[in-house]
């Protein structure tokens, strides 16, 4: 079996928690990777932060979709998330803030999706 072919079987057997904390495994170790980057490497910081806010941009879209099946309150916290994201990311390419708050609410979410307390 080719790989590609184990990748497409692989991800139609995936359930969608399974799906959500790959996505964010990914976009927190390119943010790792940026934060350990040499400051003169920007294109990589910049890179790895707008993937992260569009990562959380659509998860605060799919929240605000009224089909959403998702506790109302669950939405509003994720909704919540995704504005602080959004706020935070552009302080740290304004200000020079730290990646590290956002890979830590990125870990947070991982525990949730994996079921670790």
């Amino acid at each position: 079996m080719s790989i590609k072919a184990y990748q497409q079987t692989a991800r139609r057997t995936e359930n969608p928690r399974d799906i959500e904390y790959r996505l964010f495994s990914q976009v927190t170790a390119a943010l790792v990777d940026a934060q350990k980057a040499d400051k003169t490497e920007i294109r990589a910081k910049i890179d790895a932060l707008d993937w992260n806010r569009r990562v959380w941009s659509a998860f605060a879209m799919d929240c605000a979709n009224p089909d959403n099946s998702l506790p109302a309150q669950l939405r509003a916290s994720i909704i919540s998330l995704s504005i602080f994201v959004g706020k935070h990311t552009s302080a740290i390419m304004r200000e020079g803030e730290d990646i590290q708050d956002l890979i830590d609410i990125n870990r947070l979410i991982m525990q949730g999706l994996s079921g670790e307390s």
